[in-house]
């Protein structure tokens, strides 16, 4: 998930901060990325509102140049799953761009699309489909790019029709 200085890319918006989790079969693992990032810009003031992350924050924050070969690292050959990738592979892309690097080829999973399909008509925003799923969304007082992150795990597991993941114990004696 991203956070950003407001919509458009095309408006010279930047991301202010990226999260990631990792699933291993659905299940998080303990590994993650994320990170605030000096703009190099204002954060519009729908995007303060979304998020709450002020100029005086983000300025001393490192700047995407800094982050970006962990980033790419992290995210090395894996499967995206992304709430309205449009948006964030948009601005990962500008991004990528501004540093003369390729921009990601990973495979991508929108849930915005798979939700629109499985629920035409209905509302798919993030809230929406964790109240639809019954998934406690009370943390998420704000867009914050890892609690966003956890609750789209929980949610991509609903819209693939898979259970939570349940782990077996064997009872094991020697």
């Amino acid at each position: 998930d991203t956070e950003t200085t407001g919509l458009s890319v095309k408006e010279g918006h930047r991301i202010v901060e990226i999260g990631c989790i990792e699933l291993d079969n659905l299940v998080p693992t303990q590994n993650s990325f994320h990170c605030y990032l000096n703009p190099e810009r204002t954060v519009s003031e729908k995007a303060f509102e979304v998020h709450g992350y002020s100029d005086e924050f983000l300025s001393d924050k490192k700047k995407f140049s800094e982050v970006v070969e962990n980033f790419l690292k992290f995210i090395e050959g894996k499967r995206l799953i992304i709430h309205n990738a449009e948006f964030d592979l948009s601005h990962l892309n500008n991004e990528l761009k501004k540093l003369g690097k390729e921009v990601l080829n990973n495979e991508v999973v929108d849930t915005l699309t798979l939700a629109r399909n499985k629920f035409p008509g209905a509302s798919i925003n993030l809230d929406s489909l964790c109240k639809r799923y019954r998934i406690d969304n009370s943390k998420r007082t704000r867009h914050t790019a890892l609690i966003d992150c956890n609750l789209l795990a929980k949610v991509y597991i609903n819209l693939i029709d898979q259970k939570e993941p349940t782990l077996n114990f064997q009872n094991e004696q020697g």
